[in-house]
């Protein structure tokens, strides 16, 4: 019986693709990215709950979905760096994300702007926002996005793709014939 669903020349894996895959991951995009989408989503998780009137802390978990999914877009990582990039990415926005969206509250309540409040933080800021607007229930979202944020980031292969990064990174690893050792 004739499968309609697969391809009818199946696809070869060669280690030179594996190389162009590995080749095409960066770390530099992968965080620029990142950095960008923690800035964004912290404005506008400022702004919704500004406008609610309410602090939503599960934004969070949606913060590491949104930072797994950048990197994995803009990194195209295979490697371990890219799960850790995406873990100390989203507990950094985390922890941002819960500064702007304390400053805007603040700001609302002083009837001045978010963007002063922040001007004003000094060292003697911080300890009160760890004591007061920063809660355990924070730190445990802030975990549970990092762990999602790391299972989004890495780039999803097909198994052709999959093959040739396996049969790339074992031609790196053969050792050398004897004859060619001591030359």
């Amino acid at each position: 019986m004739r499968k309609k669903h697969t391809p009818d020349v199946p696809a070869q894996a060669e280690p030179a693709d594996g190389l162009r895959l590995v080749n095409e991951q960066s770390v530099r995009d992968a965080i620029l990215a990142a950095v960008v989408a923690v800035i964004l989503f912290a404005v506008l998780w400022a702004m919704m709950s500004t406008l609610l009137g309410r602090i939503f802390p599960w934004m969070t978990l949606l913060l590491g979905v949104v930072v797994g999914l950048v990197i994995r877009r803009a990194g195209r990582g295979l490697d371990w760096r890219f799960p850790v990039i995406a873990i100390a990415i989203t507990l950094a926005g985390s922890l941002l994300a819960n500064v702007i969206v304390a400053a805007a509250f603040t700001a609302e309540a002083l009837g001045t702007s978010t963007i002063a409040v922040l001007r004003a933080v000094t060292t003697m800021t911080w300890p009160v926002f760890f004591e007061e607007a920063l809660s355990p229930v924070d730190i445990i979202y802030a975990l549970f996005g990092a762990g999602i944020a790391a299972f989004f980031s890495q780039r999803r292969l097909n198994r052709t793709e999959f093959l040739a990064v396996r049969k790339w990174e074992d031609a790196q690893q053969k050792p050398l014939p004897s004859s060619d050792r001591h030359q």
